[in-house]
C-alpha cells in the first residue's frame, strides 16, 4: 500500500521534524484550548435559560413590592443584553425624530415638560435607545428607524420573550420571611409582555368611558384602529368579550354595517376572533387525608384549566403581525392575596407540549391517590380520566403550601395570558385555617423545606380586571363592568370558574366543619 506524501517529511535530514511538531501542538493541543477558553468564558456569563447573570442581577436589584405596571418598562430595559446593543453616532437624528413621535408614551411629567425631556436625555445613552425603540414598536412607528435601528429592534425583540420570563421570576422569587413573591409587579411584567407581542400601546390600556380595559384589546383585531372601536362603541360594544359573546352573523352585521369593515375585512376578524383562548377552571384546596384545613398543615392545591379556541384547536400561536418571530402561548397561574401584594403560588402552564402533560398528570394523579389510601382500580381509573381530560385541552396544576396562622383568607387566584390582551381570569378563593387541634406534628415544616414550584406546570386564566387595591394602572374599575365580574368562591373545597377576556366566571364554596 502506498501512500503519497510530501517530500520535506521525508527527509529526515531537513527542518520536517520541526514542522511536525508545530503542527501537532497547534492542531492538537493549541487551537482546542482556544476554543475551550473562548467557550467557557462566555457560557459562564449566562444562565441556563441563556439570559446574562448580570441581567438576573438588575432585574432582582431594580424589582420592588409596588412597582407599577407603568414603571415596569424602566426596569425591563436595563438588561445586560440590551446595553450591550452598540449606540452609534449616526443614530442620533433618527433617535431624536423617533422622540417627537413617541413623547406621549414616555411618562413625562407635562407640567414640566422641558425639565422632564432634559432628564430623558441625560439618561445612559443605551436607556434612551432601548425605550425609544420598544415605544416605536408598541406604536407602530417603525417605519421612521433607519436600517441600523430596524435592526437593533429586531435584535431586541428576539430576546424579549425569555427577558420577560425572567423578569416575572424575579418579581414572584420569594422574598418575605413566608417565602411568598409579589403580586403587583407580576402582573405589570405580564401586561407589558402583552402590549409588546401585540405591539399595543401601553396608553391604549387605559380606561375609557365604559371600558375599564381600555381600546388596547381590540387594537389585537386586523383592522381595528381607535376610531373603529368608537364607532362599534355606539352599539355597546364597549369591551372586546362583548364582541366576542356576539354570534357570528351578528358580529359581521356590526363590523360591515357599523365599522365599515369589507366582506374579505370582516371574515379576517372573524379568523382571529376564533384564535383566541378561552378558559376554564376547577381549583380545590384541601389537606391530604383530612376534612379540613389547620394552621401548620401542608395544602394541596389542585387546579385543572381546560384550554378552548372557537376554532377547535388547543396548543397555537397567537396572531402577532407586528412581533417578528413565532412565540408560544404561556399562561402564569398566581394564587395571591391581593390585599397584602403576597404570590402565595406561581406556575407556567403551556398547552402545546401534550406529551409532557400527560406524564405530570399521570405521575401527580396517582401520587394523590396513593397517599390518600385508595386501591389499585380506583387509582388506575383515576390515572386514565386525567389522561382522557389532558387530551382534551385540560391541565393539572397541583403545589402545595403550609397553612398559614389561624383564620379566614380571601385570596385570589389570577390566570394571566403573556401573549393576549384580554384573555386573562380571576376568581377569588376564601381559604378558612383552623386552629390545630390535631395531635403530632404533621405537616409543621419550614418554609424552606415546601417543594419548590416547576416551571412548565399548568396554569390558570384570569379576569382583566384585578383587585382595586392592585389594579392595573391600564384599568379602572367601572361599576357596570364590575357588575359582569365573576368570583368563584372556594371554602376549603372546590369551585368551578370560567373565565373569558372579560367573561362572567361562577363559583361556589362549601365550608367544612
Amino acid at each position: 500500500m502506498g501512500i503519497a506524501l510530501p517530500q520535506f517529511l521525508l527527509n529526515i535530514d531537513g527542518a520536517s521534524g520541526g514542522i511536525l511538531l508545530i503542527g501537532i501542538v497547534g492542531v492538537c493541543i493549541i487551537l482546542p484550548l482556544t476554543i475551550a477558553v473562548i467557550y467557557l468564558s462566555r457560557s459562564s456569563k449566562y444562565t441556563g435559560n441563556f439570559v446574562m447573570h448580570q441581567t438576573i442581577y438588575a432585574y432582582y436589584h431594580f424589582m420592588k413590592p409596588s412597582l407599577a405596571p407603568s414603571k415596569v418598562m424602566d426596569v425591563f430595559i436595563k438588561a445586560a443584553e440590551y446595553m450591550e446593543i452598540p449606540v452609534r453616532r449616526t443614530d442620533e437624528e433618527s433617535l431624536q425624530k423617533l422622540f417627537v413621535l413617541v413623547r406621549s408614551e414616555l411618562n413625562l411629567d407635562p407640567r414640566n415638560i422641558r425639565q422632564e425631556q432634559a432628564k430623558f436625555w441625560k439618561q445612559h445613552p443605551a436607556l434612551v435607545k432601548n425605550e425609544l425603540l420598544i415605544q416605536a414598536h408598541l406604536t407602530h412607528e417603525t417605519v421612521a428607524l433607519s436600517p441600523s435601528l430596524q435592526r437593533d429592534l429586531k435584535q431586541m425583540l428576539a430576546l424579549a420573550p425569555r427577558l420577560l420570563e425572567e423578569l416575572m421570576k424575579m418579581a414572584i422569587i420569594p422574598r418575605t420571611p413566608q417565602g411568598h413573591g409579589w403580586l403587583r409587579p407580576a402582573i405589570g411584567v405580564v401586561e407589558l409582555s402583552q402590549s409588546i407581542i401585540q405591539a399595543v400601546p401601553l396608553s391604549a390600556r387605559k380606561a375609557t368611558g365604559g371600558s375599564s380595559e381600555g381600546y388596547g384589546p381590540f387594537l389585537q383585531l386586523p383592522h381595528f384602529t381607535e376610531s373603529v372601536v368608537k364607532k362599534i362603541s355606539r352599539k355597546k360594544v364597549r369591551m372586546l368579550q362583548d364582541l366576542r359573546d356576539m354570534k357570528p352573523e351578528e358580529r359581521a352585521e356590526l363590523l360591515t354595517q357599523v365599522a365599515g369593515f369589507s366582506a374579505d375585512e370582516s371574515r379576517d376578524v372573524e379568523i382571529v376572533i376564533e384564535m383566541m383562548p378561552s378558559i376554564s377552571i376547577d381549583i380545590t384546596c384541601e389537606t391530604e387525608g383530612e376534612e379540613g384545613i389547620q394552621e401548620g398543615d401542608i395544602v394541596t392545591m389542585q387546579a385543572w384549566i381546560t384550554l378552548h379556541r372557537g376554532n377547535g384547536l388547543i396548543g397555537a400561536l397567537p396572531h402577532a403581525p407586528y412581533f417578528p418571530l413565532e412565540k408560544e402561548e404561556n399562561f402564569w397561574l398566581l394564587i395571591a392575596d391581593s390585599m397584602s401584594n403576597d404570590v402565595w403560588i406561581s406556575q407556567k402552564v403551556n398547552f402545546v407540549d401534550e406529551a409532557t402533560a400527560i406524564i405530570a398528570a399521570t405521575k401527580a394523579v396517582q401520587e394523590l391517590k396513593e397517599g390518600s389510601g385508595d386501591s389499585v382500580r380506583e387509582i388506575n381509573a383515576a390515572v386514565k380520566a386525567a389522561v382522557d381530560r389532558v387530551k382534551a385541552g385540560s391541565r393539572l396544576v397541583m403545589s402545595k403550601f403550609q397553612a398559614p396562622a389561624e383564620g379566614n383568607y380571601n385570596l385570589s387566584s389570577y390566570c394571566l395570558c403573556d401573549s393576549w390582551i384580554g384573555c386573562d381570569a380571576k376568581s377569588s378563593i376564601k381559604l378558612k385555617v383552623l386552629k390545630r387541634s390535631r395531635t403530632g406534628t404533621r405537616g409543621m415544616v419550614a418554609a424552606d423545606e415546601l417543594p419548590a414550584l416547576e416551571d412548565g406546570g399548568d396554569e390558570v386564566e384570569e379576569e382583566d380586571e384585578y383587585d382595586d387595591d392592585y389594579e392595573s394602572e391600564y384599568s379602572e374599575d367601572d361599576e357596570d363592568v364590575k357588575g359582569k365580574e365573576a368570583n368563584g368562591a372556594v371554602v376549603n373545597g372546590s369551585a368551578h370558574v370560567r373565565g373569558d377576556d372579560d367573561s362572567s366566571s361562577d363559583g361556589s364554596g362549601s365550608e367544612e366543619n
